[in-house]
């Protein structure tokens, strides 16, 4: 007597139709609640996603991506999980500064090519040729930042403020006599 049996039970073939790709690649139980699922809606292409899965939990760990995504609302997941991705992507190209430093020293097509290149399942490298952002353009925009700052906060009820600068530390004080020590001078 010869018994024939299915590979997969029913239940099985139930579980692995309903299985997105992120749990799919992470070896996750997947159900109809899945916060990966909706985070991953954005990407068309199930290769991808899972690519970008994968990318994300080596690079953030497992645990904490989930984390992240499950902290957010459901409406707000999939732009969490492309933020997490171009930073990842920024980070492992551009150590130092990551995407923002990418962004802006003007070279934010790299971070969109290491999108591309996860996405498409290649391997990213920290990059020797990208340009760190100068000094001169931080100043340049914390200068106008801080110029546009003190022009709304320039009324007549702002207090005065002295400054004494002792060793390596700094101490500003009010005309009201509260004090403020500020270590990082």
């Amino acid at each position: 007597m010869v018994f024939l049996y299915d590979k997969d039970s029913p239940r099985q073939q139930k579980r692995k139709s309903m299985s997105c790709n992120g749990c799919r690649v992470l070896r996750k139980r997947c159900s109809e609640r899945c916060s990966l699922r909706s985070s991953l809606n954005w990407i068309d292409c199930p290769h991808a996603q899972a690519h970008a899965t994968l990318f994300l939990a080596k690079f953030f760990g497992r645990s904490d991506l989930m984390f992240f995504i499950s902290s957010v609302p459901l409406n707000n997941r999939p732009a969490l999980f492309q933020s997490l991705l171009f930073e990842a992507c920024g980070r492992t190209v551009n150590p130092v500064n990551g995407a923002v430093g990418l962004l802006l020293s003007g070279n934010w097509h790299v971070c969109q090519a290491a999108v591309h290149t996860v996405l498409a399942g290649g391997v990213l490298r920290p990059l020797s040729e990208v340009v760190a952002p100068s000094e001169s353009m931080f100043s340049h925009q914390f200068q106008s930042l801080a110029s546009d700052s003190l022009k709304r906060s320039s009324d007549a009820t702002a207090p005065v403020m002295s400054t004494m600068v002792s060793g390596e530390s700094e101490i500003c004080s009010s005309d009201d006599g509260k004090k403020l020590l500020n270590l990082f001078v």
